[in-house]
């Protein structure tokens, strides 16, 4: 019997275009409530897919930097959070809770 060799999920591999980001990010908004570091995390993920090096570049921030606040472990200022949504080519908007 051969053993079966498994290997850790990660969403990055999945992500290829800017579609998928983007609904992998309302996805994970959806499922965060309000946990900001899971939306932290999550848009650490898109930009692993997308290249943390080209990000750096388009931010202007480090990588290690991004690689922290993008963590879930780091806390991110808003304005890293949209120049990174930004550099990603994922627009922020908003919607009323409750229509009616």
């Amino acid at each position: 019997m051969t053993a079966l060799k498994l290997r850790k999920w990660d969403s990055a591999e999945h992500l290829k275009t800017e579609e998928d980001m983007a609904l992998y990010l309302e996805a994970c908004l959806q499922e965060a409530g309000d946990d900001a570091a899971f939306i932290a995390k999550a848009l650490g993920t898109i930009a692993r897919a997308k290249g943390m090096s080209q990000l750096s570049r388009d931010t202007g921030l480090g990588r290690e930097s991004l690689y922290k606040a993008l963590s879930g472990e780091g806390n991110p200022s808003f304005a890293t959070i949209l120049k990174v949504t930004a550099a990603l080519g994922i627009k922020l908007h908003a919607q009323p809770l409750h229509v009616g």
